[in-house]
């Protein structure tokens, strides 16, 4: 079990759009989907040569969705995977509000089938990721199948808040000025976008290193502390969609191609903020490409 039966979650302002096949962005959502396969639906798709134009953060455009009901505590979380990205998004925004001065909540959102965003249509096939001019966190949950299925991942519980904790941590770049700061300058092992997703690893780990700290009104705690076993199942996520692992697949490693780095990388940065806080996390930018893990 994760979530604590007993928290309350009533106030998630998570949302579920899609049931419906249309496509924003034309043709570049045939480049996202080749993408996906090829180099995976992994946790925070290098999206920005997409990101031009559009409506102000926060409007995702005329299908805003509808708020997700009967996800109300705890229990529900445990019980419902849509519960339960819920249930993340309440623990996230407070974790981050009592860490980031002036913190704003992105939008959750959870994709029914497929939906169209500011970065191309949000589906299973492309994966979760975060899209910074709508400010928008998106995931079809049966991307954790997928997960299971095409990348040998156990995908469980606390492996799926690692990944919804990895797409809050590009807001937080984003929100931060992080993604200003470091734009992208390639592919390979020492690049930002490596740099970038082994940080929201980093970011994901912190998270869910203080999980049980966060409480609702009454004082329960929103989560339980994991257990080794869960832990185990979060940095199997992690190794899932190291770059090195999803090129070996494909017969080809090519390290000069990667875009989020190796299984032991991001098993590396996700354990560093688990074991060491979010302090830690601004060295996935100061350290030599050698000290990456």
């Amino acid at each position: 079990m994760t979530f604590n039966p007993d928290a309350d979650l009533s106030g998630n302002t998570t949302r579920r759009r899609g049931r419906t096949a249309a496509i924003a962005g034309g043709g570049a959502v045939g480049v996202l989907g080749i993408i996906a396969l090829i180099a995976g639906p992994l946790l925070g798709i290098d999206l920005t040569p997409l990101l031009g134009g559009g409506t102000q953060p926060g409007d995702a455009g005329s299908n805003g969705g509808s708020v997700i009901e009967g996800c109300a505590t705890g229990q529900d979380a445990n019980e419902d995977v849509d519960c339960r990205m819920a249930g993340a998004q309440v623990a996230l925004d407070a974790f981050w509000a009592d860490n980031v001065e002036g913190y704003r909540k992105p939008q959750m959102v959870v994709v029914d089938q497929a939906t169209s965003t500011q970065c191309g249509t949000a589906s299973n096939a492309v994966g979760p990721f975060y899209c910074p001019p709508d400010e928008g966190v998106y995931v079809d949950p049966t991307f954790f199948s997928l997960m299971q299925q095409q990348f040998g991942a156990s995908a469980g519980n606390l492996a799926q808040l690692y990944i919804v904790g990895h797409e809050w941590g590009h807001h937080i770049q984003n929100i931060t000025g992080t993604m200003a700061d470091y734009p992208n300058n390639g592919t390979g092992p020492g690049s930002n976008g490596v740099r970038m997703e082994l940080q929201a690893d980093c970011y994901a780990g912190a998270w869910i290193g203080r999980i049980s700290e966060q409480t609702d009104a009454d004082g329960d705690p929103y989560l339980v502390k994991p257990t080794e076993a869960e832990l185990r199942d979060a940095l199997n996520a992690a190794a899932a969609v190291g770059d090195d692992h999803i090129q070996a697949q494909s017969g080809m490693v090519n390290p000069e191609s990667w875009t989020h780095g190796s299984s032991d990388q991001r098993q590396y940065w996700f354990a560093n903020g688990f074991q060491n806080g979010l302090d830690v996390c601004a060295q996935a930018f100061t350290l030599s490409e050698d000290q990456l893990g």
